[in-house]
């Protein structure tokens, strides 16, 4: 599989989620996706920047768009993940990293001095034609929900 290309289309792919399911993004068509990758479940960063996604979410409902958190957590930490934090969005897991391959988010990080391979917090946005229109890697959580809804508006 190669990695997504902004302006092109972002080829369909399949996870499991949260509420017992699989979601793909072909389901979405005619919607816009947003799609922010995460380290790890319950930890400060990624906690805060879901709470945003959270806080911002009938915002970003209004413009026809449906966010989705995709991590390497399995399900069942998923879904504690999202209880415990009131998620009104789905968290997909991907354990064996195929879609954290194909948007290219799995970077060597310095770990309490080791090197680890681990996800690169990064955020894509798709649009309802399922066209990659926007991507921000490196991503630092504070105001970075607020430029992914003004990019959305934009569309």
């Amino acid at each position: 599989m190669s990695s997504v290309t902004l302006g092109k289309k972002v080829p369909d792919f399949t996870l499991p989620a949260t509420g017992v399911q699989e979601i793909s993004l072909k389901q979405l068509k005619g919607k816009n996706v947003v799609l922010y990758f995460y380290p790890k479940d319950s930890t400060p960063g990624c906690t805060t920047e879901g709470q945003d996604f959270r806080d911002n979410y009938e915002l970003f409902r209004q413009h026809n768009t449906e966010i989705l958190g995709i991590s390497r957590d399995g399900i069942k930490s998923h879904e504690n993940f999202k209880a415990r934090q009131g998620f009104p969005f789905e968290l997909l897991s991907d354990k064996d990293e195929t879609v954290c391959q194909l948007f290219d988010v799995i970077k060597e990080k310095n770990l309490y001095g080791k090197k680890v391979m681990g996800v690169e917090r990064s955020t894509f946005l798709i649009d309802a034609k399922g066209v990659l229109r926007q991507e921000w890697r490196k991503v630092k959580v504070k105001e970075h929900v607020q430029e992914v809804l003004e990019a959305v508006k934009a569309l």
